[in-house]
């Protein structure tokens, strides 16, 4: 059986040249590549992606960690992760950590990547002071996406939350309404978000520029699903005189409160206008407003920023839009700066001027 020793002997170059090779990488010469084809041909070799890796002493394969796989919002991005680097020619291996303590100290806080992937991607998972530490003595590139965490030496690509919250909150207030309602995310929740507390620093910047003070009977924390927006919606019901609006910190919360609307048996938007952050797969379906974020663009710009690093072949979907790649800085050196990608305004049937028929 041919070897890629073989192939490596006939062609002149090492073995790790022809992996690099075969794969297509950028980092091989056009006659080198030329030479190494032409030998794997007459040997008729068949290229095993496994002894590929290994002879440059790399996996071929990224991490990806994610609080919950089954939230619209991680299940976009990992799928847009994985697309991207399957056209690299890498592999994903997903860490869902799904709110279990011991999954997550298995993950984040022993070895188990060492040896077992060549960088990460961190999605919306806030890191405790032990779980940076174990991460950055890994000494693998990384960058997270939607994190409240500043990792040493790892770009993060997000959105302006805060500025996404306001552009919400605004659009009720151009409507006419005054008394906006928020629900939100919940401080106690497993996953421990810190996405909510942006948006609702930008809901209540929104409100002070409009001259009204924030009302705390107003603003209920649920945790970031239908059920939670329903439940908090019930609860707002259930203190008094309704809002005329709600913004809800995410697409599946304001679901939710449509939901807990109708039961109470009030209309949307006649009654109630509903606005969330998102736009969810089922936000056009339900007509409801939103605050466009482009889910699947953060998980490509992530597996992009990442990639260069490794010297993988990848495309461009966003030249000119992003900063130089940076991954695998020493602790300490200062964070790159975020990459932010823009918000829009969606307005559809859920939102209306006060009392509109």
């Amino acid at each position: 059986m041919t070897k890629i020793d073989d192939v490596a002997r006939l062609a002149g170059v090492s073995t790790a040249t022809v992996s690099r090779a075969l794969r297509g990488l950028p980092t091989v010469s056009a006659a080198t590549r030329r030479r190494v084809l032409a030998a794997a041909e007459q040997l008729q070799y068949a290229v095993s992606p496994n002894a590929s890796r290994l002879a440059g002493g790399k996996t071929g394969t990224v991490a990806v960690v994610v609080p919950r796989i089954t939230r619209w919002f991680f299940g976009t991005v990992v799928e847009a992760v994985e697309e991207f680097l399957h056209e690299s020619g890498y592999d994903l291996l997903l860490y869902n950590l799904g709110g279990r303590e011991q999954t997550r100290q298995r993950v984040l806080r022993t070895a188990s990547l060492h040896k077992r992937v060549d960088a990460v991607i961190l999605v919306a998972t806030p890191l405790r002071p032990p779980e940076v530490t174990a991460l950055a003595a890994l000494n693998l590139p990384g960058v997270t996406i939607s994190s409240g965490t500043v990792m040493p030496g790892w770009p993060c690509v997000r959105i302006d939350d805060v500025a996404a919250a306001r552009t919400a909150t605004r659009h009720l207030l151009d409507l006419g309404h005054t008394r906006i309602a928020h629900i939100s995310g919940d401080p106690d929740d497993e996953l421990a978000f810190t996405t909510h507390l942006d948006r609702r620093l930008g809901y209540q910047a929104a409100l002070r520029a409009a001259g009204i003070r924030p009302d705390p009977s107003l603003d209920v924390e649920s945790q970031f699903t239908i059920d939670g927006g329903n439940r908090a919606t019930a609860e707002l019901l259930a203190r008094g005189e309704p809002p005329t609006a709600i913004f809800a910190a995410c697409d599946e919360m304001a679901m939710g409160a449509m939901t807990a609307l109708r039961d109470a048996g009030l209309r949307v938007p006649q009654d109630v206008s509903v606005i969330g952050i998102d736009d969810h797969d089922l936000a056009k379906v339900l007509g409801l407003s939103t605050i466009a974020q482009p889910a699947a663009e953060q998980g490509l710009l992530a597996a992009r920023i990442l990639l260069d690093p490794l010297g993988a072949r990848t495309v461009e979907p966003y030249a000119g839009r992003l900063p130089a790649p940076r991954g695998g800085d020493a602790p300490g050196n200062s964070p790159a700066p975020p990459v932010i990608l823009p918000t829009r305004l969606v307005v559809r049937e859920s939102t209306a001027p006060p009392g509109a028929n």
